[in-house]
């Protein structure tokens, strides 16, 4: 049986003595790469590598605000631009 997990090092225990992180068990009879794929799909799920790359580098406070206030802008602009009637075309 196989595991896989995404942890910082390999001594990350809780108090269980289970590894910390996301996992996935390889079945009896289960191919490799359905396992990865199972485990891919956990990981984009728990938002593990959202995380890191969010905190690869610092962003400042400001910078924060207007990436979020932009974000919010172009929402506000998709739900207009989805509500508004179409133009005649004649």
């Amino acid at each position: 049986m196989f595991q896989f997990y995404w942890r910082r090092s390999q001594n990350i225990m809780n108090r269980y003595n289970k590894p910390k992180g996301t996992g996935v068990t390889v079945k009896e009879h289960e191919n490799i790469n359905q396992a990865l794929r199972r485990f891919k799909k956990k990981v984009e799920e728990a938002g593990t590598l959202e995380t890191i790359r969010s905190k690869e580098a610092y962003e400042k406070p400001t910078t924060t605000r207007k990436r979020k206030a932009g974000a919010a802008k172009a929402r506000w602009a998709k739900k207009l631009r989805e509500q508004t009637l179409p133009p005649k075309l004649f």
